[in-house]
């Protein structure tokens, strides 16, 4: 289970939360997964139209592409059912960007989103990198609460337009990156 993923990416090895297992390694099929997995969930919990899964999709496969040690993706699956997700890509050489941290409905609430969010800022901290930023939008509660547990801060909001609907999109920063989340540390959720 150690060895280097398709294209020579190192991954960690597998990791099991009572039935669920986490992989780093991308196998056939999952860009397609993780897509419909956005794409499904965002309609339907936030009404997005067709076009936000264009926006996963295409970084998603440069990603796939890029063959980097300094980025990772972590699928978390329920048997063959992908239940979870969160990446680390390099948005320069000091900053790692958060990007498709998504939990399944059926699994929120039980530390699957806390667990993947403790893999991205180990990891982020092992490779480096300075501070981690993320986007998302206004109204994801319940990851907002999460980010700011883990100690990111809120830096800046865009109103727009996107996907078919109006939102706010937020960027949050981690700055410096810690070895371990807010909350591993003893500190309080924000």
């Amino acid at each position: 289970m150690n060895d280097p993923a398709p294209g020579g990416r190192p991954h960690a090895p597998a990791r099991d939360l009572g039935d669920i297992h986490l992989r780093t390694s991308l196998r056939p099929g999952d860009i397609g997964r993780v897509v419909q997995l956005h794409g499904l969930l965002y309609s339907r919990e936030c009404g997005y139209d067709h076009t936000f899964e264009a926006y996963v999709a295409s970084p998603l496969a440069q990603f796939a592409r890029n063959d980097s040690v300094h980025e990772r993706i972590w699928l978390a699956e329920r048997g063959d059912r992908l239940v979870g997700c969160i990446a680390i890509l390099a948005a320069s050489p000091d900053v790692a960007q958060l990007r498709w941290f998504l939990v399944d409905p059926s699994e929120r609430g039980a530390g699957l989103g806390r667990h993947l969010v403790d893999q991205a800022i180990a990891f982020s901290h092992a490779q480096g990198y300075h501070s981690i930023v993320l986007w998302t939008v206004s109204g994801l509660n319940a990851a907002a609460h999460l980010y700011r547990a883990a100690g990111f801060r809120k830096i800046a909001e865009n109103p727009g337009h996107l996907w078919g609907r109006d939102v706010v999109e937020e960027q949050y920063e981690l700055s410096p990156v810690p070895p371990s989340p807010h909350w591993a540390r003893g500190g309080r959720p924000a």
